[in-house]
């Protein structure tokens, strides 16, 4: 070998050998910064790492986990995303959920959507893992922010001056007597536990004076400092004696926390204690206490790891008697779940519990959910905007009509990261002066449409040419998600392999995507109506109805009324009949709501759709022929001069069955005045230059019939028809559909 080339791969070689060893050293402090929660050096020293080696997939996950443990949930994105296109889940199999989990964070929910059933498909195959049910959860979710993102208030929200806030994390715990008990992590990081314990520092209990909600220089509570422990999570019993709160020890990454209770009188702290094996399991992990009075009696509510809960840290409850006796500790079952369900708070006026969770229906990260007490724990509802945002919002807790959210939502202050850090906001209702025009609460109402409900072939009242059902949406509803598994066995039915998967994960997402989806919208748009009902509003909703084409046309259109008629019996019954009294036009404040029925029958189907009755696999159990299969909520107006619209016919549709192409179709429809003064037929809006229509006479005395005349010329017509005309009529911006339908040959 030339000397020359021998000194050059020498040089090489040295170089390349000082880069290893850099490269692990970088690799080594990395990890050991990223241990002990100081994320910000740990990824300074995995940039230094990257700019040797930025290929290697071990690195870039690293990366990617440490950008999303310091809550850097833009770059986490990035580097999930450089993972996953690398290696498709094979090595690190949650890199696609958490890149779904960063888009969500980062309020990019239809990307996420995409994600999570990409994520759906990967871990298919492992059904009861936890990867698979969080990634179907997730898909749900984020179809459920989709369409709950339009909804906001005009509440005022702001975070909390810099005499309580910092630029690392505050977490607000309720206001005693004027003063807001909060914790901070006063430090340069924070933690990876869940934004509730740091890990290379230490969380103490601070306190700020309120007066006409300015809030004075906080002040630590000396007395609940412990040396090298974490104290957090302070509440007062409903006495004002005792004053529960957490204290926890790091182990790693693992936090061992024990609720504490201190005795307070007069200002002063005494008799410091942790709280017996009852309530602080041993080997568990148990924290953030909250002290409400529930059936008439105190009731220690917590947050737990223990032994036998659904997955991390799960809300329990406790009944306190004679102030020190604790009775069973029962799971609230019905909140629950595989994440972590934390900070519990409960509202006595409103008799219910409010916590954050990482795992309902949410916006990102962690959202503030309520559940109504009656007799038990209700379903949880998620507390909406803008108490929620994409980011983790947690320890919700009110005072008056002021709530108060702890979020690292963008606005906190940070020095490094604009998401790292907690912060308290406070929101405030708006003080209205001038009450909303109609227009603008129409607005509301309408921004949440179309709301559409879908069923089970032929539901309800199957084989029946009934126009009306004693049955209420929710009992079909309630039987068509039961028949899921049905669903994919019979679409599926065939196939084998992926085949088969794809088929029953395309019938698992239309009834998430859609089938609950509608069901969401609908409790969404019910409180938005029962508001403007309860104000005296006068309004029309006009449902339109679908189906597949399996059935002949005119039983669609009877089917598509039973089924409108199942939604008004809905409302009916909603809530012990709130709305009955709307609905019979006896409201008190002159509040009504009549529903305007569009019967469509299954003229606007896909075409490509089976109408075969043997080829039930396409005809009934396939997506395409369920997708068609609903009804819509599509517009709402207010009543004109509170009256219906009088012009009515029994029979909207006609259908001629078969025809030939150059046909003239023809058919007459009786139509009636139903009100009790005369009407004049103004017009008729035609949108196709094929058909024509003739009214019998211009006017209508009250109670009155007529004819009108409507013809098809279907010379340039082929395949499946349906032509209309639209009857108007003086005083009324409405209009009576007629339809001609045929399949032309």
């Amino acid at each position: 070998m030339p000397r020359l080339y021998l000194i050059l791969f020498s040089f090489f070689f040295v170089v390349n050998i000082n880069a290893q060893n850099n490269l692990k050293k970088y690799l080594s402090f990395a990890k050991e910064q990223a241990d002990k929660g100081d994320y910000y050096y740990a990824l300074e020293y995995y940039k230094k790492a990257m700019e040797l080696d930025s290929n290697t997939i071990d690195i870039l996950w690293n990366v990617a986990e440490t950008h999303r443990a310091y809550k850097d949930y833009r770059k986490a994105e990035f580097y999930y995303a450089k993972v996953y296109d690398r290696e498709e889940a094979r090595i690190y199999p949650s890199s696609l959920l958490n890149w779904g989990l960063m888009q969500k964070h980062n309020g990019k929910y239809e990307a996420a959507a995409s994600t999570f059933k990409k994520a759906k498909k990967k871990y298919y195959k492992q059904k009861k893992s936890y990867l698979y049910k969080k990634a179907k959860q997730e898909l749900a979710s984020v179809v459920w922010a989709l369409s709950s993102a339009i909804d906001t208030t005009d509440i005022i929200i702001s975070p909390l001056p810099a005499s309580v806030n910092t630029k690392n994390s505050e977490f607000g715990h309720g206001i005693y007597n004027k003063q807001l008990i909060f914790s901070s992590l006063r430090a340069d990081s924070i933690s990876a536990a869940e934004e509730v314990y740091g890990s290379s520092y230490r969380t103490s209990i601070y306190s700020s004076e309120i007066v006409d909600l300015k809030f004075s220089n906080s002040e630590k509570i000396v007395d609940l400092f412990v040396e090298n422990l974490n104290t957090g999570n302070g509440t007062f019993s409903l006495d004002g004696k005792r004053f529960y709160f957490s204290k926890c020890q790091e182990d790693g990454y693992n936090y061992k926390c024990k609720i504490m209770i201190a005795n307070y009188t007069d200002g002063h702290w005494s008799y410091i204690d942790s709280l017996g094996e009852i309530i602080n399991q041993p080997q568990a992990n148990t924290t953030m206490p909250c002290i409400a009075l529930i059936d008439g009696k105190e009731t220690l509510i917590f947050s737990s790891d223990r032994e036998g809960g659904k997955g991390g840290l799960d809300i329990y409850y406790s009944v306190i008697s004679n102030g020190n006796q604790y009775g069973k500790v029962k799971a609230i079952k019905t909140i629950n779940t595989l994440d972590n369900e934390i900070t519990p708070w409960w509202d006595a006026k409103e008799q219910a519990l409010f916590f954050s969770s990482s795992w309902h229906n949410s916006f990102g990260g962690y959202d503030v959910f309520s559940s109504a007490f009656t007799d038990k724990f209700n379903k949880p509802i998620n507390a909406g905007l803008p108490v929620n945002s994409s980011a983790n919002d947690i320890y919700y807790f009110a005072e008056g009509d002021t709530s108060y959210v702890t979020s690292n939502r963008i606005g906190v202050m940070f020095s490094k990261n604009p998401t790292c850090c907690s912060d308290i906001f406070m929101l405030i209702p708006p003080i209205i002066d001038v009450p909303p025009s109609k227009e603008e609460t129409l607005a509301d109402l309408n921004k949440r449409l179309p709301v559409t409900l879908y069923f089970h072939n032929d539901i309800p009242n199957p084989d029946s040419w009934d126009t009306v059902t004693p049955q209420s949406y929710m009992e079909t509803y309630d039987d068509y998600t039961i028949m899921i598994g049905r669903y994919q066995k019979e679409y599926s039915k065939g196939l084998s392999g992926d085949k088969a998967d794809f088929a029953m994960l395309d019938i698992e997402s239309f009834f998430i995507e859609y089938v609950d989806k509608g069901v969401a919208d609908l409790q969404l748009f019910r409180e938005l109506l029962l508001k403007e009902l309860e104000r005296g509003a006068k309004i029309n909703i006009t449902v339109k109805g679908f189906a597949s084409p399996l059935a002949k046309t005119n039983y669609n259109v009877n089917l598509t009324k039973r089924r409108i008629s199942s939604l008004v019996n809905y409302m009916r019954r909603f809530n012990g009949g709130v709305f009955a009294k709307y609905l019979d036009n006896n409201a008190q404040n002159g509040g009504k709501v009549i529903f305007s029925q569009v019967p469509f029958g299954e003229y606007t189907a896909n075409q490509l759709t089976s109408d075969n009755p043997n080829d039930v696999q396409n005809s009934v159990y396939s997506r395409n022929a369920a997708i068609e299969r609903k009804i819509e909520i599509q517009s709402v107006s207010y009543l004109e001069d509170d009256k219906e619209f009088s012009l009515t016919t029994t029979n909207p549709v006609f259908d001629y069955g078969d025809s030939k192409r150059g046909d003239i179709l023809t058919h007459t429809f009786r139509v009636k005045n139903k009100s009790n003064e005369t009407i004049s037929i103004s017009e008729f809006r035609i949108p196709c230059d094929c058909t024509v229509a003739e009214a019998e006479k211009g006017e209508l005395k009250a109670g009155e019939e007529m004819e009108i005349t409507m013809t098809v010329d279907t010379k340039n017509l082929i395949g499946f028809m349906v032509k209309s005309i639209y009857v108007k009529i003086d005083a009324s911006d409405e209009e009576l559909r007629l339809y001609i339908s045929s399949e032309i040959k």
